[in-house]
């Protein structure tokens, strides 16, 4: 499960470095970063636990 949120998170800050740089997709990128990073925050605290 861990690994499938890292994968998501990865993929939407590759989402959001693109859309930041076409500068087409307005504020959804900025969601998808957020989402993106609190992904990877709990990737780190559950590998952490283990």
């Amino acid at each position: 499960m861990s690994n499938l949120l890292y994968t998501i998170a990865v993929i939407l800050i590759i989402f959001w470095a693109i859309g930041f740089f076409a500068y087409s997709a307005g504020s959804i990128i900025h969601i998808l970063l957020v989402i993106a990073i609190i992904a990877i925050l709990l990737r780190l605290i559950q590998g952490k636990k283990i």
